[in-house]
């Protein structure tokens, strides 16, 4: 890397921090990986208990190269939990549901970070601000990880539905490739067109069911 693109990286650094949206970044990677862990330590896998990975110190869930990509671009990853699959009883069962535990934790995270949205009309600017965020990041982490797409978690659930065969060699191929195709996706503005219209679609479904349960108890 010459000077002159550390410089321009550094520049675009400092113009995007955001505290709001680093600390919600932060709570969202570390839930998410935990979430992992925790899912193969139920499943009987020590592994990521053993490695520090139930920990709610962030530090050891995030990627110092990925995170800060994150703060540039948006566009990057934490640390990957390790799983020894031979510890689990059925690997190709297990391994979909601990990679679901991941998505579904931002699912829930959104959800927890939507409510006060809805439910108190006075929330501070900086509240609002700091749920509005956790909202809108959680959901677009929970539906870009669900993509069927190695290395990310989407790829683990979808393949438990192929025959084995199929699945180790799709599971199992290099995540390079994986992580070419999306940034090929991204950078040519496929990506997006392809996330949008799922995230209209679980943001339309959010407000749907907030109405619904707000007109019940007579809020709106």
């Amino acid at each position: 890397m010459d000077q002159s693109m550390f410089q321009d990286i550094i520049q675009n650094l400092l113009e995007r921090i955001d505290l709001v949206y680093i600390s919600v970044l932060i709570i969202s990677l570390m839930f998410h990986e935990i979430a992992h862990g925790f899912s193969a330590y139920k499943l009987g896998d020590v592994t990521a208990k053993n490695d520090g990975r139930l920990s709610l110190n962030p530090l050891r869930h995030i990627d110092p190269l990925g995170f800060l990509l994150m703060i540039v671009y948006h566009f990057g990853w934490a640390k990957p939990v390790m799983i020894n699959p031979y510890n689990l009883k059925n690997p190709k069962r297990d391994m979909a549901i601990i990679s679901l535990a991941g998505p579904m934790t931002n699912f829930i995270l959104s959800i927890l970070f939507f409510i006060p949205l809805v439910a108190l009309r006075d929330l501070p600017e900086y509240l609002a601000m700091f749920a509005q965020e956790g909202f809108f990041l959680n959901i677009s982490l929970a539906v870009f990880n669900m993509l069927p797409l190695p290395p990310l978690d989407g790829s683990k659930v979808f393949g438990s539905f192929l025959p084995d065969q199929i699945y180790y060699k799709f599971v199992h191929s290099n995540p390079r490739i994986g992580m070419g195709i999306i940034l090929l996706l991204s950078f040519t503005g496929v990506l997006s067109r392809i996330i949008q219209p799922i995230l209209y679609g679980v943001l339309n479904f959010y407000y749907f069911i907030a109405t619904f349960i707000a007109g019940l108890f007579g809020i709106l």
